[in-house]
């Protein structure tokens, strides 16, 4: 039995095309992540009975892959809101009533 293979571009070119595909599958997999998370967080403020208003405050961002690095973050622009539940926190009118 003989076996024969043949490059049939540069070794160079091959890897280039594999690391282009191992950048978009980091960069797809790192945004669906983000967007899965900020989709459960909504949906757990909602069913908690929090209002849709303070659930659609949950933001995603994703940013630009630089080689295998990309990163999506995943923040609400109510923290205090969010924090005060989370903690268990008494929430008083200014008056004290």
């Amino acid at each position: 039995m003989k076996f024969a293979a043949t490059i049939t571009r540069s070794l160079q070119a091959g890897m280039q095309a594999e690391l282009r595909d191992i950048e978009r599958a980091v960069t797809t997999g790192t945004r669906d992540a983000g967007r899965g998370l900020k989709t459960e967080l909504r949906r757990q403020v909602a069913s908690a009975g929090l209002g849709q208003r303070l659930a659609n405050s949950w933001r995603d961002k994703h940013y630009l892959n630089q080689r295998v690095d990309a990163a999506s973050l995943v923040y609400t622009k109510a923290p205090q809101i969010i924090r005060a539940f989370d903690e268990s926190a008494v929430i008083r009118s200014r008056r004290g009533r």
